[in-house]
């Protein structure tokens, strides 16, 4: 699991946590723009910041992830209260994006055979030292979520907190290859940003309450080094945007849920705040399905 970035107040998601982020001297960034990132440029962009960030990542946010435990999503909605993947026991699972993988060693906890998947070294390396510190030895694969390396029906469950989807070009890619790698009416749940979120400064505080941005504006957020090559990408679509890759793909949308920020909880993740999680959501998990019979696009 990769939960979100934290933000930049005027332009964006931004996944600088601090000035000096490690990630950020190391690869070069000198600032932000928004503008159009190909597949292989996100790719690129994303495996090097990832990889680059690990450390920090979890010296930051390691006590709040775990190493076996599901946490959704900033508003603390952990998978053994909320239940939207059902019954896990004795059944394939897969996790896009998994990060360090706290989420998948949880659900081999629960007696699921569960691989975790990432396109970050970095990150799958914070995976494997993890397993061997809790003797869950969850497999673990390094790919993109674009080209999943799997077998057509190899998973009953595809899982994803705040991993891959939102990092990649091609949402309409990923759909499809979870798609064929889901068993006939197996679920595909994942949570990204609330994409409302877009339209504000990505700021906890009251700043985070003005309107400077457009819902309907696309255009990917990237940070670039001094040579305009991006260092970080990470892309935006609408509700209806999502709606229309799952129904593309052949996967039924059966719930989404927008997580309320929690009473008592006062401490902040990025640009998550009880503040602006009083006012509007901001985080939005998707409940999907593969259809009963083997009727998917192609």
């Amino acid at each position: 699991m990769s939960m979100p970035p934290t933000g930049d107040a005027d332009t964006g998601p931004d996944p600088a946590g601090t000035s000096a982020r490690t990630a950020e001297r190391l690869l070069g960034t000198v600032g932000s723009e928004r503008r159009p990132a190909t597949s292989a440029e996100s790719v690129a962009a994303n495996s090097s910041w990832w990889d680059a960030d690990a450390d920090d990542y979890h010296v930051e946010h390691g006590e709040f992830l775990g190493v076996a435990d599901f946490v959704w999503c900033p508003e603390r909605l952990r998978e053994a209260d909320a239940g939207l993947l059902g019954d896990v026991a004795g059944r394939d699972v897969l996790e896009v994006g998994c990060g360090s993988a706290p989420c998948a060693r949880w659900l081999s906890a629960q007696g699921a055979r569960v691989v975790g998947l990432d396109l970050s070294a970095g990150m799958l390396r914070y995976a494997a030292a993890a397993n061997e510190a809790t003797g869950i030895d969850v497999p673990l694969v390094r790919a993109n979520a674009e080209r999943l390396p799997f077998a057509t029906g190899s998973f009953a469950i595809a899982c994803s907190a705040f991993g891959a989807v939102p990092f990649v070009a091609d949402l309409d890619a990923v759909f499809r290859e979870v798609a064929r790698v889901l068993r006939p009416g197996g679920a595909w749940v994942f949570a990204v940003t609330h994409p409302m979120r877009w339209i504000f400064p990505d700021d906890p505080g009251p700043n985070g309450l003005r309107v400077t941005g457009s819902y309907f504006d696309r255009t990917p957020y990237v940070e670039v080094d001094a040579g305009g090559n991006a260092t970080y990408v990470e892309h935006h679509r609408t509700l209806g945007d999502f709606v229309r890759a799952l129904t593309g793909a052949g996967l039924t949308l059966v719930d989404l849920v927008e997580p309320t920020w929690p009473d008592g909880l006062t401490e902040e993740w990025g640009q998550w705040s009880p503040m602006r999680g009083a006012l509007f959501p901001g985080t939005a998990i998707f409940r999907c399905r593969r259809a009963a019979s083997d009727q998917s696009p192609s």
